[in-house]
């Protein structure tokens, strides 16, 4: 048996900067091979040489063949030589980088049917594989109307659509519910033995131990360590928890909150949602794919305007985002999941974040620039990298400055939707002791999160969504050590992906979690 994918010495330039340096790797027919290390070690760089591809300003060396043909040499790309499609799928960490925001899914989806197998309904296959419903309505949605891991499916959907030999996976488990995150390690397991090839990007430990035979360990761009799960680090303790809080009067308030999709209340996303969090407390909030999370955290901030109840800020009514005034807009931040689409590719990352505290705050730029400065680093993200257009950061380092920008807003609330789904264990702990600080200073937090031991750690109270309604809630030790409800116990269960699956389930029915962008630091 021959390899599929064979990398040779590939080496990646940007100016000054080595991102890839002498790595190798080999992909087979019905393995699963995993690229693991921290932000910013080359995982994509290398992952997208299979297509001939890099980023602005990046020179490829080496050597990449795919499926016999080659696709780099000493001399860079080779012209002519095109794989991406029925060679090589290759699905993008950030689910919105690969939609069309103006095409309903099922135009596109039906598209790539047409181009890579016409003739054939292939679209069905991979809606089931990547757990999605194949119904009109769903097919009839555009991106903007999913949640986060939603989108992260109909990404993967689109990826199968082309029935690949080689399959290109950077992150796939951003942004899915454990249970959803379970069912995906038993359809992959299925895909590859196929006889499909599988490339798997990923900070998560527990899934790439329980998918890959082959692990390779970058880090700076090098290799490092490279053989079986065995050279993966063993599995880290749990963050160091951001605290419990006494009992104080709510900072921010919502009560009685629903939310829908469209005007007069058709399409319910929210159903009478309640929530308090005092100065220096930590709300977390959990649930499937699509329950609602996203919209409840856009409620708060201000960016979805269809709702009904009352949000109120130190017992006074917050506005939505457009009626509030800059104060307000200071106080209350909101760090989203799917950050590269909130910043301008034609401005470096550190003026971008600076620009939050001299818009907000009215300090000087230079000033501002230094804090922004000094806060990325605290993140791990240096000035050298900082002093970037968005597109040479990696998910991780886009994800942690995104934290920094609203961080320079010293907010009294922090919304945070899923901030650390790019990040390995290391940025996790940089991340958790900011805002461990920060809490102790009086912030209140808003955590969504699909992590439930991150979770646990970081909240003192937490409610678990489920189709818009609060189905359960209480201290994180109970609603995760003894959980009431099943979908609770479900999620508990299924939060170590090394586990025996459950029996396979339908797919849960979508509610839309939409985030058409706007940016909350203005």
């Amino acid at each position: 048996m021959t390899p599929l994918v064979k990398v040779t010495g590939l080496a990646a330039v940007a100016g000054d900067a080595i991102l890839v340096d002498r790595v190798d790797f080999e992909v087979w027919p019905g393995q699963v091979t995993a690229l693991v290390g921290a932000s910013g070690s080359g995982k994509t760089t290398s992952a997208l040489a299979l297509l001939g591809e890099y980023g602005r300003g990046v020179q490829l060396r080496g050597r990449v063949e795919v499926d016999g043909q080659v696709v780099v040499d000493d001399n860079g790309p080779v012209n002519g030589v095109k794989v991406r499609g029925r060679v090589v799928a290759y699905m993008p960490q950030h689910p919105g980088s690969a939609l069309n925001p103006a095409r309903r899914i099922g135009a596109g989806l039906n598209e790539l049917a047409k181009l890579h197998h016409p003739g054939e309904d292939v679209v069905p296959e991979a809606l089931r594989i990547a757990q999605l419903p194949d119904d009109k309505a769903t097919l009839r949605r555009f991106p903007h109307q999913f949640s986060g891991g939603q989108r992260q499916r109909i990404a993967l959907a689109q990826a199968l659509t082309c029935r690949p030999r080689v399959l290109v996976l950077d992150e796939p488990s951003t942004g899915l519910d454990s249970i959803t995150r379970l069912q995906l390690v038993g359809e992959l397991r299925d895909l590859a033995e196929q006889g499909l090839g599988i490339l798997l990007l990923s900070h998560d430990l527990d899934l790439v131990r329980a998918l890959a035979r082959h692990v390779v360990v970058l880090s700076a761009g090098c290799v490092v360590d490279a053989g079986g799960v065995e050279v993966l680090p063993a599995a880290p303790e749990l963050v160091a928890s951001l605290g419990t809080t006494t009992a104080a009067d709510p900072l921010l308030e919502a009560t009685d909150l629903s939310a829908a999709l469209h005007a007069r209340g058709r399409d319910p996303i929210l159903q009478k949602v309640d929530l308090a969090v005092p100065p220096g407390g930590c709300i977390g909030i959990v649930g499937r794919s699509g329950s609602g999370k996203t919209t409840l955290a856009r409620c708060l901030a201000g960016l979805h305007e269809r709702h009904t109840g009352r949000i109120t800020l130190a017992g006074q009514d917050l506005p939505v985002l457009r009626k509030r005034t800059l104060e307000q807009n200071r106080r209350v931040q909101y760090v989203w999941q799917e950050v590269r689409g909130s910043f301008d590719e034609r401005r470096l990352v550190d003026e971008q974040v600076a620009r939050t505290a001299v818009r907000l705050r009215g300090i000087s730029a230079t000033e501002a620039k230094a804090e922004a400065v000094a806060t990325l680093a605290r993140l791990g993200v240096s000035a050298l990298v900082a002093a970037r257009p968005p597109s040479q950061l990696s998910g991780g380092e886009l994800q942690r400055a995104a934290l920094a920008r609203a961080l320079l807003a010293r907010p009294d609330v922090l919304v945070c939707d899923e901030i650390t789904t790019a990040l390995d264990e290391r940025g996790t702990g940089l991340v958790v002791e900011l805002l461990n600080e920060l809490k102790a200073e009086g912030t209140a937090l808003v955590w969504i999160s699909h992590d439930l031991g991150l979770v646990a750690a970081v909240s003192d109270h937490v409610l678990v969504l489920d189709a818009g309604r609060v189905v359960e809630e209480g201290p994180p030790a109970t609603v995760m050590n003894d959980p009431s409800t099943e979908l609770t116990r479900r999620l508990v269960r299924a939060a170590k992906v090394g586990q025996d699956p459950e029996p396979p389930q339908p797919p849960p029915v979508l509610t839309s979690s939409a985030d058409t962008r706007s940016d909350p630091q203005r």
